[in-house]
């Protein structure tokens, strides 16, 4: 709802962003290529998140979001710290009757896995030298306001940041979306994921495994060999909530023996090279992402179960629709924050996102259904796809981001 009308003053730029992750960064950056200007504030102080060494959290960037780090000019500086993923083994607990993803030629990659440390560089590089933007580390706002004037959010110094649209880019827990009153459907999924780096004995392929256990997923995503020559893969490794507390404190030989009895040896001899670190499964979708200017973009507007690794993705279509209604909208004469601007791109990102959402979800249950029965319905359910090459490529159409209606920030 809106506040009373006031004459919205202060440091007034075209649009204010709250959130200066990947999502947020990414949206100042497509906003900046054309021509409107931003506030971004964020809590956090960049120096602990660009802080040196592998933690293991990496992100598989999709050809349509790769297409996008090209167009704003990134690819320059992320293209060293890629890892392609040239397919992608689905297996039902390393049962016969795995299911392979792989391009074909001249299709390129299904996508790159990269440290999210080194998409963090690159972006907080490329804002800090874009006049456009201009960034406020270690913000803690205190007051949001919006009106038929504009939109202005007081920091706790009293700092005033004003623009025409407000853009909610905060994460899952989002206190813009709260207090703008847009419901969001959630639930948990009394799972937590563990995170972490591994060095391995046999090289990995750039091959992506999805396991599925009845405890949920543990995937293995290829990485970047480091400067010592050790091959290496993120794991994320999804286990019980009950359960996670002592997953995290057991021993490292351990760990990754039980981690190594999971991958049947398909990377041979291994090695913990980061700390531990989890974080809860939830489901959360918001399913109207706008209100008077307003727009929801990233984990503020939806939360899905890392499952098929589109999380980030997702919220990078999100920032490539709002870039093209904004920018079309500007061609027409109207202001980032007009409510026709608003409508276009609710009508955009409403259905996608909650089809990914419904989609990752529904997989989630499948494959967490216990029994011999439902292992093997799945492995031949598995088969079946194996065997319809037309099904696999809508599969991989899916997976690269390149089906649907794409923003032109997303095109090659």
């Amino acid at each position: 709802m809106m506040a009373q009308q006031h004459s919205i003053d202060g440091d007034r730029r075209d649009v204010v962003i709250l959130g200066g992750g990947l999502v947020g960064t990414s949206l100042a950056l497509a906003l900046a290529r054309i021509g409107v200007t931003s506030h971004v504030l964020d809590a956090a102080d960049p120096q602990t998140q660009l802080a040196e060494g592998f933690d293991g959290r990496a992100s598989a960037i999709s050809t349509a979001s790769w297409n996008m780090f090209e167009n704003l000019g990134l690819a320059s500086q992320l293209e060293p710290y890629g890892c392609p993923i040239a397919a992608i083994a689905v297996s039902d607990q390393r049962k016969m009757g795995e299911l392979r993803f792989r391009p074909e030629p001249g299709d390129g990659t299904l996508g790159r896995m990269f440290a999210n440390r080194q998409l963090r560089t690159a972006l907080f590089a490329a804002m800090l030298q874009t006049p456009q933007i201009s960034f406020h580390p270690s913000s803690t706002i205190v007051e949001r306001r919006r009106d038929a004037h504009g939109v202005a959010v007081t920091r706790d110094d009293g700092a005033r940041f004003c623009g025409s649209l407000l853009v909610a880019a905060e994460g899952r827990r989002s206190p813009t979306r709260e207090q703008a009153g847009l419901a969001i459907a959630s639930w948990d999924y009394g799972h937590r994921a563990i995170i972490c780096g591994l060095a391995h004995e046999k090289p990995h392929e750039n091959i992506a495994w999805e396991i599925f256990y009845p405890d949920g997923p543990f995937a293995l995503l290829p990485m970047l060999d480091d400067a010592q020559g050790r091959h290496r893969t993120a794991l994320v490794w999804t286990v019980a909530e009950r359960e996670a507390a002592g997953w995290l404190k057991l021993g490292e030989r351990a760990f990754v023996a039980e981690a190594a009895k999971r991958m049947g040896g398909v990377l041979g001899r291994l090695e913990l090279v980061s700390a531990r670190s989890s974080y809860p499964l939830a489901f959360h979708h918001a399913p109207t992402i706008v209100a008077d200017r307003l727009a929801l973009v990233g984990d503020a507007a939806h939360g899905i179960h890392p499952i098929a690794g589109q999380g980030l993705n997702l919220g990078l279509r999100d920032v490539a629709a709002l870039a093209q209604v904004i920018e079309d909208g500007l061609q027409l004469g109207l202001e980032p924050g007009d409510g026709e601007v608003l409508r276009r791109y609710q009508n955009w990102r409403g259905l996608d996102d909650f089809t990914v959402a419904l989609a990752t979800d529904g997989l989630t249950r499948i494959f967490g259904v216990p029994g011999k029965a439902a292992s093997a319905i799945r492995r031949l359910g598995m088969g079946a796809i194996e065997r319809a090459e037309p099904v696999k490529r809508w599969f991989m159409d899916e997976a690269r981001g390149v089906s649907g209606t794409l923003p032109r920030l997303l095109e090659a």
